[in-house]
């Protein structure tokens, strides 16, 4: 039986025949629309004998493959005597200067028109035209060429055995790993209770193209209980592609060891993870020019040779990446994206399949998919998918960035001028308002100003002229053109707010409801699993994170034994903002009762950086012998690294270390064993009062009636969740974990307590201590 292939004609001709740099491609949605329009106008202008969009489908039989290959041509210019194919191209480029098969590509594509043409019409001779467009001064240039049948014929071959030869390479792989899957056991002795049951769900999840949402407790072993079934999955044929998407790079190395034992365990699967530009790039200082940057510079020259090389490879780095990159001089970055494409398994950021500004096209555009979908930590995905849907613009930038360029670039420096004049009047109308202004309407009157500036903007940045302003205007450039890939998203489901501060005035497309948006992507893929800790309650998670109504739940509790865990609650001390200062003296004595029943390591949570240094100066000031660490605002990976490692097995006194719930050391972490006895938690984890709180809380309001819960309630006792996770990490572990609000005790909380929590109510610090050093007598 013979594997078929399904190729485009452009594809086809880029695969064989791409040459040259890396550039920056200026290309905003304002362009696209210019360029369907220009084809559009000039199909209409052609005559009579002119047939516009024929469509082309062809199929060869070779070798193992049969290979479909289809398009649509431009137009035909049906003459008597003559045939014409006419590609039309539209470009910002100096039409005067073009010389005849300039661009390879560009002749590539319209001659492998007129080839399947001719071959379909039983035409002998044949001409191949290119019509470019210039866009800014409406000037159209045609160069045009015969060709005979039989020359097309070996220029059409010669592209099909090199897109074959490497298509082979990849079907030969392809075997490979389905056998090396078929034969794959589970890699370790037994499975841990619950995990079975996870693997088996998130199976039957792809197998009937369905979602799935499991919340299953630290210590089933969640990531290779997504990946083992997933993998078995695409050795039947059930999916194509799998990808591990994670918010952190912790849950990225999760997912690279699990593929490691698999292989260990005679797997055969190449994974690359895939990370973000700025990290990957050699040269940050440099635009991505070949004029700039000797790894653009003959980047297409080269890729072939790194991606052969590198396909010998099957667990794929940045190290790795990087390596193989500096050997061929190619950028790292834009090779990783070229090894995604025979990738089996891509390990990546969310944005990677969601945010609509960075999404990878080349999976995601249109079409429908067998992907699969493996969404960890997907608690994290409601915050993340607000964030990606949502854009923002400040005026300062735009005068900052238009000073020096009065004299240099006028027509860009009018644009921007009628940019800040609309702002200055949207800042005045903010401050009559009281700084702050919401409404469910777009900034329509702001819209085509932005457009004029991306179009005169994308004009001067992609002639990549050197000067000191150039940046500012680049970074600029990509802010708007974000601001406005966002606006096309904009519904219901989004609120316009303007808030000035100082002087300054910032401009928001809030995405309060990012569910529609999602369900588009999901229902691209096969199949989706969504898995964490803390998907409580599951009924919130399927409807903002758009799942279908089939979406199956699954709630596993801790595998480890229920008595290894103290959880002890302390409800008569009130956290409430006003009440703060009143009661921290409470709180910090509550801390110090815990910590000094036995000697260890301590974390400590607080709902904000504000209350967690009203507490530590007082709990400082109690207990001043004992030794604390400070998690502070924007610690440094270094930073982060450093204040981990203080939390040390063979530490001789106690250690506190005071931390922000939903920060950096309330998830993600695994301090195993004696490196933490015990987590204290104070407050129940709100958001802090915001404007984009309350456009939440008053957009679900309207909803559903559960305003309060969407935008405060279910998001901090997530937070309240995840960092209580971070106590039980093995089956050995036993610790304290002390919540201390009133509102712990109310049925309102308690109903979304996870399976297995099992807790006692204390009165008072005496009650505490007593149940503590019990727990650890035990």
């Amino acid at each position: 039986m013979k594997t078929e292939l399904q190729i485009t004609v452009r594809a086809l001709v880029e695969n064989a025949l791409r040459s040259g740099d890396l550039e920056l491609v200026f290309f905003g949605s304002k362009r696209s629309v210019e360029g369907i329009q220009a084809h559009k106008r000039i199909q209409e202008a052609r005559p009579e004998l002119y047939v516009r969009e024929v469509p082309i489908d062809h199929e060869i039989e070779t070798g193992n493959f049969l290979l479909r290959i289809s398009g649509r041509i431009d137009g035909v210019y049906k003459n008597p005597d003559r045939i014409i194919i006419d590609e039309i191209k539209t470009t910002f480029g100096n039409l005067k200067v073009l010389e005849e098969f300039e661009n390879p590509v560009d002749w590539g594509q319209v001659k492998t028109y007129a080839y399947l043409y001719a071959l379909e019409h039983s035409l002998d001779e044949i001409d191949a035209q290119i019509t470019y467009y210039q866009l800014k001064t409406g000037e159209m240039r045609e160069l045009r060429s015969s060709f005979s049948r039989e020359e097309l014929e070996l220029f059409f071959r010669d592209l099909v055995a090199r897109y074959l030869e490497w298509a082979d390479k990849i079907a030969t792989w392809g075997q490979t790993r389905d056998g090396s899957i078929q034969k794959v056991t589970f890699p370790f002795a037994a499975y841990r209770p619950g995990q079975r049951r996870m693997a088996v769900d998130v199976y039957t999840t792809i197998r009937k193209s369905d979602q799935l949402i499991a919340q299953a407790a630290t210590g089933i072993g969640k990531t290779i209980a997504a990946l083992f079934p997933s993998i078995k999955a695409m050795g039947e044929g059930l999916t194509s592609k799998i990808f591990y998407l994670t918010a952190r790079t912790t849950g990225q190395t999760a997912a690279e060891k699990a593929l490691d034992e698999l292989r260990e365990n005679g797997l055969k699967i190449k994974s690359i993870t895939l990370t973000a530009k700025d990290k990957m790039c050699f040269n940050p200082a440099s635009a991505c020019t070949g004029d700039e940057c000797e790894f653009a510079k003959g980047f297409y020259d080269r890729i072939d040779g790194a991606l052969k090389e590198i396909f010998s490879q099957d667990a794929i780095t940045r190290v790795t990446i990087q390596k193989a990159a500096r050997k061929h001089r190619v950028c790292p970055f834009e090779f990783s994206l070229e090894i995604s494409l025979w990738a089996d398994c891509i390990i990546c950021d969310y944005n990677y399949v969601f945010d609509p500004r960075v999404f990878l096209r080349r999976f995601f555009l249109e079409q429908d998919s067998e992907y699969t979908l493996l969404i960890d930590e997907a608690h994290n995905l409601v915050e993340r998918s607000r964030e990606m849907f949502s854009a923002e613009i400040r005026k300062q930038p735009f005068l900052d960035t238009r000073r020096p360029i009065r004299n240099q670039l006028p027509a860009i420096y009018t644009s921007m001028g009628r940019i800040n004049a609309w702002l200055v009047k949207a800042r005045k109308r903010c401050e009559e308002a009281g700084n702050f202004v919401s409404e469910t309407e777009q900034p329509n009157g702001l819209y085509p100003l932005l457009r004029e500036f991306l179009k005169e903007a994308e004009r001067w940045l992609s002639l990549n002229i050197r000067t000191d302003y150039r940046e500012d205007l680049l970074d600029l450039y990509f802010d708007v053109n974000g601001f406005m890939k966002i606006a096309e998203h904009y519904d219901k489901s989004y609120a316009t707010y303007f808030e000035k501060i100082g002087k300054e005035l910032r401009i928001k497309l809030f995405c309060i409801n990012p569910s529609n948006h999602l369900e588009r992507v999901l229902k691209r893929c096969r199949a989706s699993v969504f898995f964490s800790a803390t998907m409580s309650p599951a009924d919130y998670f399927k409807k903002i994170l758009g799942c279908q109504e089939s979406t199956s739940m699954l709630e596993l509790p801790s595998p480890f034994p229920r008595e290894n865990r103290c959880l002890l609650i302390s409800d008569r001390t009130s956290t409430l903002y006003r009440q703060r200062d009143r009661t921290k003296s409470e709180v910090a004595l509550a801390i110090l009762t815990t910590v000094r029943q036995r000697k260890g390591n301590y974390l400590l949570f607080f709902p904000s950086y504000e209350y967690m240094m009203m507490v530590y100066s007082t709990f400082t000031a109690e207990s001043p012998e004992t030794q604390t660490l400070l998690q502070t605002p924007e610690m440094t990976e270094d930073e982060r690294g450093k204040f981990l490692e203080k939390f040390g097995r063979e530490n001789i006194e106690t250690l506190v270390g005071f931390a922000v719930m939903g920060g950096i050391f309330g998830e993600g972490i695994d301090l195993v064993g004696d490196r933490l006895s015990g987590v204290v938690i104070v407050g129940v984890g709100l958001p802090g009062i915001s404007p984009e709180r309350d456009i939440i809380r008053e957009y679900f309001a309207n909803v559903n009636s559960r305003g309060f819960e969407y935008a405060y309630l279910y998001p901090g006792i997530n937070r309240v969740f995840q960092a209580a996770g971070r106590l039980i990490r093995t089956e050995t572990d036993r610790g304290v974990v002390l919540l201390i609000d009133r509102r712990f005790s109310t049925v309102q909380y308690r109903s979304l307590f996870p399976k297995g929590w099992h807790w006692v109510r204390v009165k008072d610090n005496r009650e505490l201590g007593y149940n503590i050093t019990r727990f650890w007598n035990e």
